[in-house]
């Protein structure tokens, strides 16, 4: 069971990542480095970029 949900949120964090990743750049490379930094990336946007209303 908890492999299980360690894979789902590996898998969901790249996505993520490939998601702002596309949004934000619009560039293939930086889809394919963030998606392998995942989570990574995700954390970084978010206290980079994300302002609070």
């Amino acid at each position: 069971m908890t492999r299980n949900a360690a894979k789902v949120g590996v898998g969901f964090g790249t996505a993520l990542a490939i998601t702002i990743s596309w949004a934000a750049n619009k560039s293939i490379l930086w889809v394919i480095v963030h998606g392998i930094l995942g989570w990574v990336y995700v954390v970084y946007y978010l206290i980079r970029y994300y302002q609070t209303p």
